[in-house]
């Protein structure tokens, strides 16, 4: 009897023991999209900062990858976030400017993260992704890659006008002011599009050719580039907020080791440009007037798209993000 109580006693101490204890956070699996096909140059840096928040968050939270388009198309994931149906992505503002249309700042501005961070832009950026479609911006994955005009033939002169041209909605207000038409055309059927004659070339990153073999239908590279490939790391708000500190900080963490490691895009654009070459794509370098025509046109139509939607925001927008 006395052996009993002893027994039930310290069972009792182990569990008050227990309940006085701070409990230690169960860990968190967060379900993850990424916007672009496995394997390709855009999906690569997600994979390295889901590698990093794995290891790191250990015990406090996971990602798991449901998977890229094939699972949910591009431009449903600001919806699925918003909505809460998924809790982070690998996509660009470019994909869910219907709900943010500030958001296709990120692609226009000429100044790094680390910049951005520094003058509150980051801050004002995020700040609207949370009142308009409560989306949570984490940070960059890819920066320093600029946008180029990709030719079906070989370039005969500077002009643009009356070209059909690939287009997705950041570079369609620039198009047009070029001359050219823009067509929205799913990156599937570009292929096609380019071997018919149903488009004269296409706008696309100075990475990321190879990946839809594109460069069987390609002769001409356009220089200078023009803005900056911008895809990220973005939260359902209802998501984030969930998260404590400690989780959180793993996240921001792992995002900021990956924008101090931008500059190697730079090496795979050099890279890039060199087997572009090898394939028969001649790079066409417009004339030093021309390029600044180009480069002022492309700034001018995009801020202008900008603040036409979003006059208020767009300016403190456009004050943070251009030197």
């Amino acid at each position: 009897m006395k052996l009993k109580l002893t027994s039930t006693l310290s069972a009792l101490a182990v569990s008050l023991i227990a309940l006085a204890a701070p409990a230690k956070a169960d860990e968190v699996t967060l379900r993850a999209i990424s916007a672009f096909q496995t394997g390709t140059a855009f999906a690569k840096p997600f994979d390295e900062f889901v590698q990093k928040v794995n290891e790191a968050g250990k015990g406090l939270v996971k990602i798991q990858v449901l998977g890229g388009p094939e699972a949910m198309p591009p431009f449903e994931v600001g919806n699925a976030l918003r909505g809460n149906v998924i809790d982070l992505a690998n996509t660009t503002a470019v994909f869910h400017a219907n709900l943010v249309p500030e958001g296709v700042a990120l692609t226009m501005t000429d100044l790094s993260m680390a910049e951005l961070r520094q003058n509150g832009g980051y801050d004002l950026m995020n700040q609207i992704h949370e009142k308009r479609a409560r989306i949570h911006w984490l940070g960059r994955l890819a920066e320093k890659i600029k946008y180029h005009v990709y030719l079906s033939k070989p370039a005969k002169s500077d002009s643009f006008d009356g070209l059909k041209l690939r287009s997705v909605p950041i570079y369609q207000a620039f198009f047009s002011a070029l001359g050219a038409n823009p067509m929205q055309i799913a990156p599937g059927e570009v292929f096609t599009a380019l071997e018919r004659g149903t488009i004269d070339g296409y706008g696309w990153p100075s990475i990321g050719v190879f990946d839809l073999g594109w460069q069987e239908q390609t002769k001409t590279r356009v220089d200078p580039g023009f803005y900056q490939v911008e895809t990220g790391v973005y939260f359902s708000l209802a998501a984030w907020n969930k998260l404590n500190a400690e989780q959180k900080a793993v996240f921001e963490k792992a995002i900021l080791a990956m924008e101090d490691s931008s500059s190697r895009f730079e090496q795979d654009a050099d890279a890039e440009r060199k087997r572009q070459g090898e394939a028969g794509i001649e790079t066409y370098n417009l004339p030093e007037a021309s390029a600044a025509k180009f480069l002022q046109t492309a700034q001018e139509a995009g801020w202008a798209q900008v603040l036409k939607v979003s006059p208020q925001d767009g300016a403190a927008l456009q004050k943070l993000f251009t030197k």
